[in-house]
């Protein structure tokens, strides 16, 4: 293995993660869903995988995706969580914070 590999695994493996809250709308329906993520920045393709596979487990968002395709929705950050030693802290941060953001955006589940 070159050490350019290595360099980069290990630069991968070193990466930090940023955690917080996220916003799925649908600009035709006006339909907002509001979920949480350890990782902000892969969440989204997770999501739109699923999505595109026809098999997302909310049934709300995925008929929204199925009537507006892809470019109908749009993904946006409503908030980023500090880094957070404790894996029980930043997940009790992230429910706590998951909640306001369903009620202030009047938004649903994901």
């Amino acid at each position: 293995m070159s050490t350019d590999r290595k360099a980069a695994i290990a630069a991968y493996k070193e990466r930090k993660t940023i955690a917080g809250i996220f916003v799925i709308r649908c600009a035709a329906s006006g339909e907002a869903w509001v979920g949480q993520a350890p990782n902000l920045e892969t969440i989204q393709n997770r999501i739109w995988f699923t999505l595109r596979q026809g098999n997302h487990p909310c049934r709300s968002l995925q008929a929204a995706w199925n009537a507006h395709g892809g470019a109908g929705l749009t993904f946006g950050e409503c908030e980023r969580l500090e880094d957070e030693e404790s894996a029980y802290v930043r997940n009790a941060l992230l429910n706590e914070c998951v909640l306001h953001w369903r009620a202030e955006l009047n938004a649903e589940a994901i």
